[in-house]
């Protein structure tokens, strides 16, 4: 690890760990299935000003690049504010902190290569912490067990993106691959979004919620992660989602007032943990 691998893991972290409290602040005025193609069209237009986005790739790249569209920007980032209606923005991120676990559990699965034992011990581990954080959702009705549902089935879909994104990274660079993903992700959320215009009302700091969201959440850390996961491999890469919960339950319980169930917070400590040992585990 460099300087700037420590930087573009930290960095994404920080970034992604805010983007709950973005959400939740963005659906106070605008309906959640405005919230994802507004980020992903402020987003595309920051790559867009970038002259190193428009390089020419591969005709061959583009199926990888369209499933990218779909598995890390438009099916995943739609989730989270359908999620965010039933669970708080501190769940959501602290959920988020088994990011890792899923990129391994997938990364295992395209190459048909069992994990070290470490690394077993790592994703069991993590998935405890997990189990814990959304334990105490089940006594809160069928609607927060189903925002969790939500949540880490976008969790399964990032394992499957950051796999795909590590290798097209290091073959096309980040800005390439990252800007074509989100113009597929804008046709396909498009009429999701116009349909969405309607139950929604214009107000300045939920759209200023969602241009932050847009150029820092959906450009900087998703280039940043890719050009990360080209450097050091998609479960290395995937570590900055240790940084999240930290992050998104600070900003929910001061900003937002949230509260959270200690067994929730105990859970997030145990799915970093989990994450950290399959970080540090061999590869075998």
């Amino acid at each position: 690890m460099q300087p700037i691998d420590w930087v573009l893991l930290f960095v994404p972290g920080v970034i992604w760990g805010s983007s709950f409290f973005l959400i939740a602040e963005a659906m106070e005025s605008f309906s959640p299935g405005l919230v994802t193609p507004m980020r992903v069209l402020f987003g595309c237009i920051t790559l867009t000003l970038i002259p190193g986005s428009r390089k020419p790739v591969d005709r061959t790249a583009w199926k990888p690049i369209a499933l990218l569209g779909v598995v890390w920007l438009a099916a995943p980032l739609t989730t989270f504010p359908f999620a965010e209606q039933h669970v708080s923005s501190s769940v959501t991120g602290m959920l988020n902190g088994g990011t890792p676990l899923f990129a391994a559990t997938v990364a295992a699965i395209i190459t048909r290569k069992l994990p070290h034992r470490g690394q077993v011990i790592g994703i069991l581990i993590g998935m405890s912490g997990i189990v814990l954080i959304a334990l105490p959702t089940l006594s809160e009705g069928s609607s927060s067990a189903f925002g969790v549902m939500l949540i880490v089935s976008a969790l399964m879909m990032y394992g499957v993106a950051i796999n795909v994104a590590g290798p097209l990274q290091q073959r096309f660079g980040t800005l390439p691959i990252l800007w074509r993903a989100e113009l597929v992700a804008i046709v396909l959320l498009a009429p999701m979004g116009i349909a969405a215009i309607q139950n929604s009302d214009f107000e300045w700091v939920p759209f200023l919620a969602l241009v932050v969201l847009g150029v820092f959440g959906t450009a900087v850390a998703h280039m940043m992660a890719a050009t990360m996961a080209g450097r050091v491999g998609p479960t290395r890469a995937s570590a900055s989602t240790y940084v999240m919960p930290a992050v998104s339950l600070l900003l929910g319980v001061v900003v937002r007032g949230e509260s959270v169930h200690p067994l929730a917070l105990v859970g997030s400590v145990i799915a970093v943990l989990g994450a950290w040992v399959l970080g540090r585990a061999k590869r075998g």
